[in-house]
């Protein structure tokens, strides 16, 4: 699609939320080589609190992880210490998940780094409230290079019957930095090593598009089986 119809990063405070119109369901790619992905789910039955406690669940175990996409997931697991609990919850802001995971044909270990909502430029009232609305943020990253490629950030809100999630994915051109490394030269090289296609675009939506109504069908009496779950 033309890339007007899906904002960049630095708008998506303005769109991710419903306030303005914008792709629901697509991708664009970006004169810097980059592309842009947007998916939406329903998802009956689910809160955003139960999103919020899938992902600090999950990290810990390749089985946990293979719940959530039995044929493109294949390993997970913290890069520091195991997130702290809180009130029976994992804390995932502020950690980082190692994956290793099929994009389509191509298996791919990816570093996600959880940050929180306001790094993003998230602000939304909603937010303080995880009973009406929740949102994950990550800078994404190469597993085995100091290289990071883009973000995501997963928006929940509760709705009638349920809750709905739309993603978005920024990916490559400009959001390709260097992680901790001084000079630009290595983000430079890895720009143009990174220049993603049609193809790559086109496999994270389907990918996104399996994984999370997937996720919906199984979250609610995955999360009634934990007593941890408050």
């Amino acid at each position: 699609m033309p890339a007007i119809l899906l904002p960049d990063i630095d708008q998506a405070a303005s769109n991710l939320f419903g306030a303005d119109p914008v792709l629901e369901d697509g991708f664009v790619l970006t004169g810097d080589g980059g592309m842009r992905v947007s998916v939406r789910t329903a998802m009956p039955g689910v809160t955003p609190a139960m999103v919020d406690w899938w992902f600090g669940w999950h990290g810990d175990a390749a089985a946990k992880y293979k719940l959530w996409h039995p044929q493109a997931h294949v390993h997970v697991g913290w890069r520091e210490t195991p997130p702290p609990r809180v009130s029976g919850r994992a804390l995932y802001v502020g950690q980082t998940s190692i994956v290793d995971e099929y994009i389509g044909s191509d298996l791919v270990r990816g570093a996600i780094r959880f940050v929180p909502p306001t790094a993003l430029g998230f602000t939304d009232k909603s937010l303080e409230d995880d009973s009406r609305a929740t949102i994950v943020c990550a800078r994404i990253g190469l597993g085995d290079a100091p290289i990071d490629i883009g973000y995501l950030a997963h928006h929940v809100r509760a709705v009638p019957g349920g809750s709905e999630m739309r993603s978005r994915f920024w990916m490559g051109g400009r959001h390709v930095a260097g992680r901790n490394l001084i000079g630009g030269m290595a983000a430079s090289v890895a720009r143009r090593v990174l220049s993603v296609t049609e193809s790559d675009a086109r496999a994270l939506m389907v990918h996104c598009a399996q994984e999370m109504p997937h996720l919906a069908k199984f979250l609610p009496e995955l999360v009634g089986e934990f007593k941890d779950f408050e």
